[in-house]
């Protein structure tokens, strides 16, 4: 296919990753009302009656999701400066992995704008998950914003976003996207509905764009953003955002074939009052598990809180089996894991018959490298039917301001030696802000730069190496690999799998 060929431009920028919703104070941040609820409609009684011809309804053609972004888009006319060019370059160097990029929001980039349409937002602002995540909903920082919106901690406070030992919601694709609109809302009605200040306040902050606005030597009707003491990565930001709308409003110009994306729902959302395993419930409803997880990226562990409604997004197509035999799935499957504090005289023997599992389950769940246990230690116990399967992930901890080996050991529950162990670590070493920790407390280990994940497998009856290969897919030769070149697997083995993380 011929590519168009723009003349390169040798600029030198600073290409870094953006981290948005670094509010700064919170003198004027507030929470606008939940929109996403329609109102009830009148409902007006008649007792006239009409007669009508019964018409077959036809079945309405489904739009491609860009149509509507083109057809809706508030922004119709933009300068392509020199910046903007530089960015369209960038993508136009490779047009097949910028359809790639693209195609990284098939699941969710229809939620995303059914919600901005819901609060009569810009329907270009469905670009942003791309500028800050490429749409991955595991996405991390160095500074640790989160997620597809790139949510720091502390306005995920603000926005109501949960954190706790089961779940990290801005992980949660659905959950940031209600949470990240709701609060762009609140930048478009603050900026006065001007697109490009709620962009230039969606990255930098805020109370930082009021006080530049203040500082602004122009303050005239022909008033821009340009105008603005900004970082270079705040002026950089709107250019990749228009150099995106250009590319996709105008593709056929560009020789790029938008990837088939329906303007229409392609995930649907299950729920039920039991814990699930969700390695168990991917492989009921015929998913991959990396899609569950990636769909579902607000779950930290390998099961749902127990003492919470366990909701699950599933592609459309999959859900059908749910509805006919999800229920009785459910309760065969059930399971419960507990929090449990060891008190004077107990052992692993005693807690195992007490909850009828098995001293191997307790010892793998809780990496625990004695059997001897401590007055008051915490231990994570799966009790009621559970599955065989166990799922161990890891956690990344990203080094901020102010950690020391002696705050993450407390914070995680690990001692001081075993992260320096697991991160090869001297004695004596200081930490450094942005440097990446492997944490061993049984949470998805998101590596950043890899952008994999580390799961421990407990192999069952049956199992061979080509099985799991296909149910992770992952091949054959990586599993050897993780695993000390084995060759023989046996039942109740425990197997280090790297996932790919889409």
């Amino acid at each position: 296919m011929e590519r168009l060929n723009i003349k390169s431009l040798f600029l030198i920028l600073l290409l870094s990753g953006c981290q948005i919703f670094e509010v700064t104070n919170n003198e004027d941040f507030e929470l606008i009302p939940d929109l996403s609820v329609p109102m009830n409609e009148e409902i007006v009684e008649s007792d006239e009656i009409t007669l009508i011809d019964i018409v077959e309804p036809s079945e309405p053609e489904i739009k491609s999701i860009w149509e509507v972004l083109k057809d809706e888009a508030l922004i119709r006319e933009y300068e392509i400066d020199d910046l903007t060019l530089y960015y369209m370059n960038q993508h136009l160097q490779n047009v097949d992995l910028f359809e790639n990029y693209l195609k990284n929001s098939y699941y969710f980039l229809y939620y995303v704008l059914e919600e901005l349409q819901r609060n009569n937002l810009p329907v270009e602002l469905a670009f942003l998950p791309f500028i800050e995540s490429s749409y991955d909903p595991f996405s991390i920082s160095s500074s640790g914003a989160v997620g597809l919106w790139q949510i720091m901690p502390r306005t995920a406070d603000l926005l109501g976003l949960k954190e706790n030992w089961w779940v990290e919601e801005r992980h949660d694709p659905f959950k940031s996207t209600d949470a990240a609109i709701r609060y762009i809302d609140y930048l478009y009605k603050r900026f006065n509905e001007d697109i490009y200040l709620v962009l230039v306040a969606y990255n930098a902050g805020p109370t930082f764009t009021s006080k530049a606005i203040q500082r602004s030597p122009r303050r005239v009707v022909n008033f821009s953003y340009k105008d603005l003491p900004l970082s270079v990565q705040t002026r950089n930001y709107i250019p990749k955002f228009l150099a995106l709308i250009e590319l996709i409003n105008n593709n056929e110009k560009y020789n790029i074939e938008l990837p088939e994306i329906p303007y229409a729902k392609v995930v649907d959302k299950i729920s039920f009052q039991e814990q699930i395993e969700i390695l168990n419930f991917s492989d009921f409803l015929s998913i991959k598990p990396e899609l569950l997880y990636k769909l579902n990226a607000g779950y930290t562990k390998w099961a749902t809180d127990p003492n919470m409604t366990s909701t699950f997004y599933v592609p459309i197509e999959n859900k059908i089996k749910y509805e006919t035999s999800g229920q009785e799935y459910v309760q065969s499957q059930k399971i419960n894991w507990i929090s449990h504090d060891v008190s004077r005289g107990e052992s692993l023997w005693a807690l195992a018959k007490k909850y009828r599992t098995k001293i191997d389950i307790i010892r793998q769940v809780n990496q625990l490298e004695s059997d001897l246990l401590s007055i008051d230690q915490i231990l994570l116990i799966p009790v009621g039917q559970a599955s065989s399967n166990i799922l161990i992930p890891f956690e990344a901890h990203v080094v901020s301001e102010g950690d020391t080996l002696w705050s993450l050991a407390k914070k995680f529950g690990v001692s001081e030696k075993k992260i320096m162990d697991i991160n090869n670590i001297d004695n004596g070493s200081v930490l450094k802000i942005g440097q990446v920790l492997n944490i061993g407390n049984k949470n998805i280990f998101r590596n950043i730069e890899s952008k994999k994940r580390t799961i421990l497998y407990s192999v069952k009856q049956g199992d061979n190496l080509s099985k799991i290969s296909k149910l992770f897919n992952v091949s054959i030769k990586t599993i050897r690999q993780d695993n000390d070149n084995l060759d023989i697997i046996r039942p109740g083995q425990i197997l280090k799998i790297t996932i790919k993380a889409f």
